[in-house]
C-alpha cells in the first residue's frame, strides 16, 4: 500500500487530499483537510507520493461539490480510526444532504446511548473526511453551530452551500 496525495483549490481553501493506493488506479481516499483544521494534517508526509490520477475522482466530486451540482458522494473510503469511530462516521453518511441533526440523533442513528454525546462528539471532530463525510450536518441539541474542527465559519458555509435548515 501507498500513501498518495494531491492538494485542491476551494471555497474553504487549500484542501489536503490523501489516500491508499494498492497499485495503480484510483486510491481509496482516507482524509481531506482543509488549512488550520483542528488535530489535521496540515502538509503531506514525507513518505506520501504526489499522484493527483489518484484522486482525481474525489478532486471531481469536491469541485462539483462545490459548484452545487453536487449532493452527494460515490468514492472508495480508506479513513482510520476505532470501531466506534468508524460507527459514527458511517451515521454521517445517512445524514441528507441541505438537512441536520443533533449530535444525540446521531448517536441513536450510529446504536449508540444518545448519552453518549460527547464520545460521538469527538469522533465527529475527528473524521478525517471533511465535507465527504457531512460533520458539518451535526448540530448542538440548541441549534448551535457547534463542533466543527476546520471552524465554524467554513460550517456555516457549507450549510448555506447546501441550503441547510438550522434548528
Amino acid at each position: 500500500m501507498t500513501t498518495v496525495f494531491t492538494m485542491m483549490d476551494s471555497p474553504l481553501g487549500r484542501l489536503l487530499l490523501s489516500g491508499v493506493r494498492d497499485g495503480d488506479g484510483p486510491a481509496a481516499l482516507a482524509a481531506v483537510t482543509a488549512p488550520g483544521q483542528k488535530g489535521a494534517q496540515a502538509e503531506p508526509a514525507d513518505d506520501w507520493e504526489y499522484d493527483p490520477d489518484a484522486l482525481a475522482p474525489a478532486v471531481d466530486q469536491l469541485t462539483a461539490y462545490f459548484a452545487g451540482e453536487r449532493t452527494t458522494f460515490d468514492l472508495p473510503l480508506a479513513p482510520v480510526g476505532t470501531d466506534f469511530r468508524q460507527r459514527i462516521w458511517k451515521a454521517l453518511d445517512d445524514i441528507p444532504y441541505g438537512t441536520t441533526i443533533t449530535y444525540g440523533q446521531l448517536a441513536a442513528a450510529a446504536g449508540e446511548s444518545p448519552r453518549a454525546v460527547r464520545a460521538v462528539g469527538g469522533a465527529v471532530g475527528a473524521n478525517p473526511l471533511l465535507i465527504i463525510r457531512p460533520c458539518h450536518r451535526v448540530m448542538g441539541a440548541s441549534g448551535a453551530l457547534t463542533g466543527f474542527a476546520a471552524g465554524v465559519e467554513r460550517k456555516r458555509w457549507l450549510l448555506d452551500l447546501e441550503g441547510g435548515a438550522l434548528f
